[in-house]
């Protein structure tokens, strides 16, 4: 597959399937959002990017209202969740570079996440490119999406538009 149509075939939305993060040294496999973790990845035609993942069953605040939040809820939705988007491109026929524009975790804002992806239908693994420290030890990690299906309630493409306000 060349750049060009690895490109063209990310362009959609995916639903994340797991998140495994392997230790380097003697293989312990977690799950860093849990078993069953949410996610939605999506690339557009113009060349941006958004991910969203969210382990499942975070706890609610006890308000209703996220700036009245007690810092332990922030920092325990925080804790749990990962979301950053940008302009993406695709560097060769397999790495993916994610520029993130903003991040849930400002560290990443400004610099570029790397990816090596395989597709396999409608199948995509996404793995970090090299080792980082995940949960205290050196890891590899893996995300798999799975493209989700076209949401019903949009209208096609074509369909009529309600005009602007």
């Amino acid at each position: 597959m060349t750049a060009a149509h690895l490109r063209a075939a990310l362009v959609g939305t995916w639903r994340l399937v797991s998140y495994e993060a392997v230790a380097v040294d003697d293989g312990e496999v977690v799950h860093p959002f849990g078993e069953r973790p949410l996610g939605l990845l999506v690339y557009t035609p113009d060349g941006y990017m958004s991910a969203q993942i969210a382990a499942p069953d975070r706890p609610r605040f006890d308000g209703s209202r996220l700036e009245a939040g007690r810092p332990e809820e922030l920092a325990g939705a925080a804790r749990q969740y990962l979301a950053y988007a940008g302009p993406f491109h695709v560097r060769d026929d397999r790495t993916v570079v994610h520029q993130v524009a903003l991040s849930l975790f400002p560290n990443w804002t400004g610099h570029a996440q790397l990816r090596v992806a395989r597709m396999a239908g409608e199948t995509l693994e996404l793995a970090l490119t090299e080792p980082a420290r995940i949960w205290g030890r050196t890891r590899t990690g893996v995300l798999t999406w799975h493209r989700a299906q076209a949401n019903p309630s949009s209208p096609a493409d074509d369909a009529p538009r309600d005009p602007p306000m």
